[in-house]
């Protein structure tokens, strides 16, 4: 484990404490400013690379706004169709468009956009703008990476390399127009968590698979990825959360939860 000087003791605590509720530890919590990319606060495992999950959407935002599939937060409107992975309830089924897409992790919408890109397109914008390891072969010998490689499967991608995708984001410096990066960017859900701070982000949970090929669903790990602003000053932020036993709900979203009400009190530490 990695504990940067730049956190005290009582930063620690709380960063290893985690979720501790729910019974899920803390993998990683990495800061970086979002201009030069210095670390401002790291904990744990920040490189190893796990599944990136539904945080997959911002990368695959910026692809489908730069290849023309994606117009804007409202086009195109896509239907559902009976078939298609429903398990996100309601929001799941009628009419999706990007800006729905985003707000709740529509799995089929991706599932289609991948479609319309193909395997070798996916796989060379990823290598691209440096998403882990641009991976979309999907599950060996299912044929299946355009529909869950993002998905505990084969593309893999670590806190640190999440970070630096987000810094290029921001900073328009990826390998992408300017346009397609800040509409990608306009259409990623945002929150107060206080103390004048707004933070936007993607959450991702998955499962990881066991070697009879099911889900172990005691082990979700769970994602919480984007940028937070106070005033002028901007930074990046990766959080990832594994369970340590099977819980109710989403790791993403628990990972989520646990790091906003943690804001105010780290983003008081660091900027200091």
């Amino acid at each position: 484990m990695i504990i940067k000087p730049v956190l005290s003791a009582a930063t620690t605590l709380i960063l290893l404490a985690g979720i501790g509720a729910a019974q899920a530890g803390v993998v990683c919590t990495l800061v970086i400013d979002s201009q030069d990319g210095a670390p401002l606060l790291e904990a744990g495992d920040c490189d190893s690379r796990v599944t990136p999950a539904s945080t997959f959407k911002v990368a695959l935002a910026a692809i489908g706004f730069e290849e023309g599939i994606l117009a804007g937060p409202h086009a195109p409107v896509w239907t559902y169709a009976k078939g298609e992975v429903d398990w996100g309830g309601d929001p799941w089924r009628g009419d999706v468009d990007p800006a729905w897409w985003m707000k709740y992790s529509v799995v089929w919408y991706s599932q289609r956009m991948a479609r319309k890109l193909g395997t070798a397109r996916l796989e060379e914008r990823a290598r691209a703008i440096g998403y882990g390891n641009a991976d979309f072969s999907g599950d060996p010998g299912k044929d299946n990476g355009l529909e869950r490689a993002w998905i505990a499967s084969s593309l893999k991608i670590s806190p640190r390399e999440q970070a630096r995708f987000l810094q290029g984001l921001l900073n328009r410096s990826l390998p992408l127009s300017e346009a397609a990066m800040a509409q990608a960017e306009g259409i990623v859900e945002s929150v107060e968590p206080g103390a004048g701070w707004r933070m936007a982000g993607k959450t991702g949970g998955a499962y990881p698979r066991r070697a009879d090929g099911s889900f172990d669903r005691s082990r979700g790990h769970g994602w919480f990825v984007g940028w937070a602003q106070k005033g002028a000053r901007r930074v990046v932020f990766a959080r990832l959360v594994q369970d340590e036993s099977r819980q109710r709900g989403s790791p993403g979203i628990r990972a989520r939860k646990a790091l906003v009400a943690q804001w105010p009190e780290l983003a008081a530490r660091f900027a200091r």
